[in-house]
């Protein structure tokens, strides 16, 4: 099943026009001059709307449906998740947490103002496209020799205007107006990316406190053993070794406390840094244990194609091959001639007062530059140009195919860690009975400490492992969830959304 996302020399943004309505004159003393000027820059300007074909599309073999499968999951048309994906989790101090996140996280300043910065170089490589005009002002004061002081004083209004007879600046007005689309991506991939590290950051805090719950109360059963392995050492009921081997028991878990307790803090502190606060602010908030949110079994996937179409990393990459084609294009075009217009209309006087009444001086000035020679710098500037565009092509390929290696990695995981807690939770069931039969049988005088031990440290560590495959499974879920792209991708305002067309060579277009 192909994935196809058109690219066109078409410009990917509403451009301004300038005009001149049917019928209208500039009337004055000296309007010979500049409705020349105006004839010319409008029949140039008719040069520049020269319609270039679209280029070849940019395609990529998909599959029809996901070879991965996992259970409750299944692939449908037209399916998404919603933007606020982290919804599904259910849970208030998470939703909180992600809208300071999305709200106040430096990452995501940084790539707003990156957009920003885009848009505004596409507005000023759009604006370029038409005439400029200015208004100066000079005053000057001259004194020769014995004569008196002479003052002199102007005003001019300056206009031009660089006829883009082959192309040339429409391609870099595509290349800005492409860039700014690629901006717009990577801040939507900015904003997955921040939002999936705050899910995962939580779910680990999350299971790090139950499992610091799990130890502490393993390390309250083994402190109770200790103290009666020493009643009956004083009994003579047990031999010191027990004693030593329990208080050893008792030292190894109480390390485990202190570790996961280093690990909750962690946690705590790379969360305040996303939320865009200091590493200490949300001790208060989030130190207190809460249980860990679960992400649900049952789902629908959209299909290959449009996951990959909605996915902000693939979007940003297919923008970067059209500003390469543009530029590609911006190159070819340096080869051709350039032309430009320049005009100026004057008022000159001796004084402030009299420069309504002053001389009028009018210019009019063309200019046509022709490459020669340039020991071969624009072919090669070109051929660069079309080595980048291969280059981004590339990379759009690369992207597709690890999207589709996210998606059937979170897929895989989802499958196969579901069957490993299934597994892990039957184990901790029946570690637990084997830790109660065994202290059971200890006390009858049954079975030696090495028993007891034994059974306490593997229900430790099952009922440890439980809490960290349960975090893992909703990790999981997250990690599917960002594969998937976050949710729908709107089109960014005023650009062409991609469309459903194959990945065939792009044939660059020759002047």
């Amino acid at each position: 099943m192909p994935l196809t996302a058109l690219l066109s020399r078409a410009p990917l943004k509403r451009r301004r026009s300038f005009s001149v309505a049917p019928g209208c004159t500039l009337a004055s003393d000296h309007a010979v001059p500049l409705g020349l000027v105006g004839f010319i820059t409008l029949a140039l300007g008719g040069c520049a709307a020269v319609v270039q074909a679209p280029a070849a599309p940019l395609s990529a073999e998909v599959p029809a449906s996901w070879a991965q499968g996992a259970p409750g999951v299944r692939t449908q048309a037209a399916a998404s998740l919603s933007p606020g994906w982290w919804q599904t989790l259910a849970d208030a101090r998470l939703d909180a947490l992600m809208t300071q996140a999305l709200a106040r996280n430096t990452d995501l300043a940084a790539a707003r103002a990156a957009l920003a910065q885009a848009e505004a170089l596409a507005d000023a490589r759009e604006a370029a496209l038409g005439p400029n005009l200015s208004l100066s002002g000079s005053a000057q004061r001259s004194k020769n020799g014995s004569a008196s002081a002479a003052n002199s004083y102007g005003v001019s209004l300056n206009g031009g205007f660089n006829p883009d007879l082959f192309g040339g600046n429409a391609a870099a007005a595509r290349a800005a107006a492409a860039d700014a689309q690629a901006a717009w991506a990577s801040l939507a991939g900015t904003r997955l990316a921040i939002s999936t590290s705050v899910a995962l950051n939580y779910l680990d805090l999350r299971s790090q406190q139950a499992r610091l719950a799990i130890a502490e109360r393993n390390l309250q059963a083994q402190q109770d053993t200790q103290r009666i392995t020493a009643w009956r050492v004083q009994a003579g009921l047990a031999s010191s070794l027990d004693l030593a081997q329990a208080t050893q028991n008792v030292a190894q878990t109480a390390a485990t406390v202190a570790s996961l307790g280093t690990a909750i803090g962690q946690d705590l502190h790379a969360l305040a840094v996303l939320c865009g606060e200091p590493p200490a602010a949300l001790r208060e908030r989030l130190g207190v244990a809460a249980p860990l949110p679960q992400w649900p079994t049952a789902q629908t996937l959209a299909l290959p194609a449009e996951v990959l179409r909605q996915r902000p990393d693939v979007r940003a990459a297919e923008s970067r091959v059209q500003a390469a084609l543009a530029r590609l294009d911006q190159a070819a075009a340096a080869r051709w001639p350039s032309f430009s217009l320049s005009a100026t209309l004057g008022l000159r006087a001796l004084t402030l007062g009299g420069l309504l009444d002053g001389s009028v001086a009018n210019t009019l000035l063309a200019s046509l530059s022709v490459p020669l020679f340039d020991g071969g710098a624009l072919a090669a500037q070109q051929r660069a140009q079309a080595a980048a565009l291969e280059q981004a092509r590339a990379q759009w390929l690369g992207t597709v195919l690890a999207a589709l290696k996210d998606v059937e990695n979170a897929l895989l995981a989802l499958r196969q860690d579901g069957e490993r807690l299934q597994h892990l939770q039957a184990a901790a069931t029946a570690a637990r009975d084997a830790e109660l039969i065994a202290q059971q049988r200890y006390r009858s005088g049954l079975v030696d400490f090495r028993t007891v031990l034994d059974a306490q440290r593997a229900r430790l560590r099952t009922e440890d492992a439980v809490q960290v495959q349960q975090a893992t499974l909703a990790a999981d879920g997250v990690r599917l969830a960002q594969a998937l792209g976050g949710g729908v991708l709107a089109d960014p305002p005023q650009a062409s959304p991609v469309s459903s067309a194959v990945i065939a060579p792009l044939v660059p277009s020759t002047p």
